[in-house]
């Protein structure tokens, strides 16, 4: 009797423990591949008869890396929305991002969030060129996890503490860099500049540099990138750039600026060093201005230039 009673209190318990909750096994997507709908807002990952789905703007997804520890932080609402759905037969994209779904696979089942956080980890991806060592913007990572999210199913509720979404890649368009080798100077400050129609690569050059005077063989002056000497700026432009931007007391406010990076102040021997090697032209003097070991920097971001970059060619007169 005391046996029977035992395995019925214990009978009790298990059904009294049982809420329906499922382990976190259940919702596994690590092997899937995040894609994204083209025409909606829809980030999503697919599993044989299961979908896990996170609607959010694709504002929220900055082309800017986080800094340590420090991811963006996004409330899971109406707006920025999980849902974990069961299908009754093999789910595709078409399922997901067609404006008019198929009519199957039919949804058997869904959990949708209600609570937590969506937090976004983002880091640039760049590609190096093993020739010169500079590197590329090509796009950004988006690490995706959601904390303590919790999720409203039909047979209760769903609570994780940490879920990992998994990685979301947007693309970037590299800069253009498309200058030539020949620059300009402006007669008053002596800024140098080099420009194409939609972008500027100006140094602010330490006057020291500049002299018309032969330099010895393989013995060019030099000097390091600093906020004051030697300013080195990248600005891209969303209008059509002429030389009348440049050479002014402040810089026109049209064409405007969509980008602007600054080089990243030197170390000697090290980085962002200048070099002009002076030669004789003629009448007159060639100063081919080389930029070593240049990082340019906005915000979070940074890109290289290499380990050694034609800045271009000064020619001055006596």
């Amino acid at each position: 009797m005391k046996r029977l009673l035992g395995l019925l209190v214990f009978t009790l318990l298990l059904n009294g423990c049982d809420d329906g909750d499922l382990t976190l096994e259940t919702i596994s997507f690590e092997d899937a591949t995040t894609e994204s709908c083209t025409t909606k807002n829809i980030i999503y990952k697919l599993k044989d008869k299961e979908s896990l789905l996170l609607e959010i703007p694709e504002n929220s997804f900055k082309n800017e890396p986080s800094l340590a520890d420090t991811p963006t932080i996004i409330d899971i609402s109406a707006t920025n929305r999980v849902v974990y759905r069961f299908y009754d037969g093999t789910v595709s994209s078409s399922t997901i991002c067609e404006s008019i779904p198929p009519a199957t696979p039919i949804v058997t089942d869904q959990w949708t969030a209600t609570d937590g956080k969506i937090q976004i980890f983002t880091t640039a991806v760049k590609t190096t060129n093993t020739t010169d060592n500079s590197t590329k913007i090509t796009g950004y990572n988006h690490n995706i996890v959601f904390k303590n999210i919790t999720f409203a199913k039909s047979s209760g509720t769903q609570v994780y503490e940490t879920f990992a979404f998994g990685d979301y890649v947007t693309s970037a368009t590299p800069l253009p860099f498309l200058f030539d080798e020949t620059v300009e100077q402006c007669s008053t400050s002596k800024q140098i500049y080099n420009y194409t129609s939609s972008e500027a690569l100006i140094l602010d050059i330490d006057p020291a540099l500049i002299v018309n005077d032969a330099t010895p063989l393989n013995a060019p002056r030099t000097g390091l990138i600093s906020a004051t000497a030697n300013k080195l700026t990248y600005r891209l432009f969303s209008g059509l750039l002429t030389s009348s931007y440049f050479c002014n007391t402040t810089f026109p406010t049209t064409p405007a600026i969509s980008e602007e990076w600054i080089a990243v102040s030197g170390v000697s021997n090290v980085s962002g060093i200048v070099e002009v090697t002076t030669t004789t032209f003629g009448t007159g003097f060639k100063h081919t201005i080389v930029l070593k070991n240049v990082t340019m920097k906005k915000g979070n971001n940074d890109f290289k230039l290499g380990d050694s970059y034609i800045y271009g060619e000064l020619l001055t007169t006596i």
